[in-house]
């Protein structure tokens, strides 16, 4: 039995629909789309962690802010009891001197805490612009990866269509018991049944056959098949 030049156009068609099957399955699985779409959640989750950080940071100088103004006026008031002539007694003064003393350096010291987190603020906002950014460009590709996939399942089918198409054709013209052994080892074989012999190499194991292999493939009756890996040989 002859294995013809057909048989490797029928496996170089049936190579082809195999990929395409596989790619729609890994398109209709949504695997691409999916992983992008975790990339852009796990942004988004990134911005709003950071967004919370900032909400923090605004409540924490509100509170100092509105320290600062007590103390502020706490230091006025006892200024003016120290100045405004109604307390006399010389300790007592010591006292109120003392007192605005440590209410400037408690606002002095809430002053520096307030600029520290002004500056963390504002780098907590370059860099929520810079996730925002990158979150919103996620959530595009997203939106692109889902059309795409969309488009390409579409020209898979017809693709398909027209392959199985051509494929029935091409397989009615291969003798029935060839295309049955054929069928059988595309099923052992990784879906590669019927390969050329190429300067005495199997091109399905790429191993030499020997003089002697080579001469009982010509020669001996039967489907020329390889002494190695068994797929069917196009001489």
């Amino acid at each position: 039995m002859e294995a013809t030049p057909r048989l490797l156009d029928l496996q170089s068609l049936d190579l082809s629909i195999d990929r395409l099957r596989a790619r729609e399955r890994a398109l209709e699985g949504g695997d691409e789309v999916a992983a992008v779409r975790r990339e852009a959640d796990a942004a988004e989750r990134a911005l709003g962690e950071l967004r919370l950080s900032i909400d923090a940071m605004e409540r924490d100088a509100a509170k100092l802010e509105h320290e600062i103004d007590s103390l502020t006026q706490k230091s006025a008031d006892e200024e003016s009891r120290l100045y405004g002539g109604a307390v006399a007694n010389a300790k007592e003064l010591d006292a109120i001197r003392h007192e605005v003393d440590n209410l400037k350096k408690r606002r002095s010291d809430r002053e520096d805490e307030l600029l520290v987190l002004m500056e963390q603020r504002e780098a907590l906002e370059r860099r929520a612009k810079e996730a925002e950014t990158v979150a919103t460009d996620l959530r595009t590709k997203v939106e692109i990866a889902g059309g795409d996939a969309a488009e390409e399942l579409g020209t898979i089918a017809r693709e398909l269509e027209a392959g199985t198409g051509s494929r029935g054709s091409l397989a009615a013209s291969i003798d029935p018991e060839l295309l049955e052994l054929y069928e059988d080892l595309r099923r052992q074989k990784k879906g590669v049944g019927a390969v050329a012999l190429v300067d005495g190499v199997c091109q399905g194991c790429h191993e030499k056959l020997s003089a002697v292999e080579l001469d009982h493939v010509k020669h001996a009756g039967g489907v020329p098949r390889c002494e190695h890996c068994r797929r069917i040989l196009v001489l």
